[in-house]
């Protein structure tokens, strides 16, 4: 029987991060993927002959700490140029958001300009409010310690500084939707329609829904490189992440086995003992950790009868369901999309040519219907790495608002008719993108909870909407990374701060562990 100091559940980055962060310890850790390799939605894979991708397609929060810690430039890691977030638009003349998230602004008036600047501005200060809280573990109000009370004070005294002014402003806002919110600062319908787009990315949620400023707030407390609000492709894609995470884990002395999905979470004495495998092969540990989703945690692998029926009931309770589908296309050439500069094309295409859009595009899956005119986000990754296409050829990855992951027709059905949709929406702003397609795949949720084992195919591991965040995320009783069982953690997307490429959960779950566990 082997025995290891921390099992790992779960080879995404979260996992990998936590491994790697404990390998570095001193500590014998032990990873297991259940699928063939590592890397979750991140990794690169093919998706027709010579045409390969990632489903995770840019990247905008992988923090700093992380990058520190694992050391990941010495492991390979590098960004290429911070990309420019271009609004389409069907009359050939897009608006562009050039550096992070706009620095410069091109393609509107002088007027707007000076207005978005002023606006970008604010809400970069206010994201910067919430920055700390989203890095770090999330306090336990009924226990807060003396660091934890430090921090919590050190948010307060930050929104003293911003004036009497902003502080109200800011509290006015935090609760708002990003639609009222930008029509107070802006008139451009394209840079309006932008901002509700990034907004409810990955949410259940309209531009119009209460709380749905709060989606923009979190994209911009991401960075890149320093800078709040990037996003960049990294040299060589998303798979580039995984391989330096990976070879950091492995330079720690990390061990990695694929193919080995886990079938329980072995409790003895109310306490982590290891986990035993689909083969029924058991592996001991003294610390057990999940990176996958809580609800698959806690309810499959636990099992109910080692949990509190209330604790059961909250994790049951979880707002998990996608509303995101993921496109690739393998085309003849690079599409030409209209009004677009070479620049441009190598950044992401944003489709939601007005607030007002991607609100009734939202309407739909409300009542459990995709869109018939979605918006969406794209990038072209292949030109930025070669390798990911024959010679002369281009990968389109897009990742597409509203689809439910519960459609009323069902997918089988639905599925064609989605994707119909889709292409008639890229062929209004890149002309004749149609006939270049060599072969297509669309991932709805229903597809991404097969494919990664997500249940619900939701990217976040759960809703991030307010009552689903901070000390209330996944669950009361769960949250901070501790569970009600001794000995067993959570470092995925569905603890805090949340889903995208940050590491934060990985990160802060490995330090949670050292503090706990000496």
């Amino acid at each position: 029987m082997t025995s290891f100091d921390a099992i790992v559940i779960g080879g995404g980055h979260n996992g990998l991060v936590a491994a790697a962060t404990l390998g570095k310890s001193g500590r014998k850790v032990l990873v297991l993927e259940a699928a063939g390799e590592v890397g979750g939605a991140a990794r690169t894979e093919e998706f027709a002959p010579g045409f390969r991708v990632s489903s995770a397609h840019l990247l905008n929060r992988l923090h700093p700490e992380v990058m520190k810690t694992l050391e990941l430039e010495r492991h390979g890691l590098s960004f290429g140029p911070i990309a420019p977030s271009v609004a389409l638009s069907r009359d050939g003349n897009p608006l562009t958001l050039h550096g992070a998230y706009g620095e410069t602004l091109t393609g509107t008036s002088a007027s707007e300009q000076a207005a978005w600047q002023e606006f970008r501005a604010q809400l970069l200060r206010y994201a910067g409010i919430l920055k700390p809280l989203l890095a770090r573990r999330p306090p336990d109000l009924g226990n807060m310690s003396l660091m934890e009370s430090s921090a919590f004070a050190m948010t307060g005294l930050s929104l003293r500084r911003l004036g009497k002014e902003d502080m109200r402003d800011f509290l006015r806002m935090l609760l708002m939707n990003v639609s009222d919110v930008a029509d107070e600062h802006l008139a451009d319908d394209r840079l309006k329609g932008l901002l509700a787009f990034d907004a409810t990315l990955g949410s259940h949620l309209g531009p119009r829904s209460p709380t749905s400023l709060l989606g923009l707030y979190y994209r911009l407390a991401g960075e890149i490189s320093g800078q709040p609000g990037a996003q960049a492709l990294p040299a060589g894609g998303m798979g580039a992440v995984i391989a330096a995470i990976l070879s950091a884990a492995k330079s720690a002395g990390v061990g990695v086995r694929t193919d080995a999905p886990a079938m329980k979470i072995l409790i003895e004495r109310g306490r982590a003992a290891g986990v035993v495998l689909d083969s029924g092969e058991e592996i001991r540990a003294k610390t057990v950790i999940s990176a996958i989703n809580p609800r698959s945690t806690f309810i499959d692998l636990v099992g109910t009868r080692e949990l509190d029926t209330g604790f059961v009931r909250r994790i049951k309770n979880i707002r998990m369901k996608g509303n995101v589908a993921k496109l690739h296309l393998a085309l003849d050439r690079p599409p030409e999309f209209s009004g677009v500069d070479a620049t441009g094309h190598r950044g992401r295409l944003v489709i939601a040519p007005s607030s007002d859009h991607v609100e009734r595009a939202f309407n739909p899956a409300k009542y459990g219907e995709f869109s018939p005119e979605p918006v969406m986000e794209i990038t072209l990754p292949s030109l930025a790495d070669t390798s990911l296409a024959p010679d002369g050829a281009c990968v389109l990855s897009a990742v597409v608002q509203y689809a439910p992951y519960a459609l009323k027709e069902g997918w089988e059905t639905g599925k064609p008719k989605f994707l119909k949709a889709i292409m008639a929406q890229l062929e209004l702003y890149a002309p004749g993108i149609g006939k270049l397609v060599r072969h297509a795949e669309l991932l709805t949720p229903a597809d991404i909870e097969t494919r990664y084992r997500m249940p619900g195919g939701h990217w976040h591991h759960g809703e991030l909407q307010a009552d689903q965040m901070m000390m209330s995320r996944p669950a009361f009783g769960a949250s901070g990374y501790d569970t009600p069982i001794d000995g067993l953690y959570l470092c995925g997307a569905g603890s805090h701060p949340g889903g995208g490429i940050s590491g934060v959960p990985g990160l802060n779950a490995a330090r949670r562990i050292i503090e706990m566990r000496g």
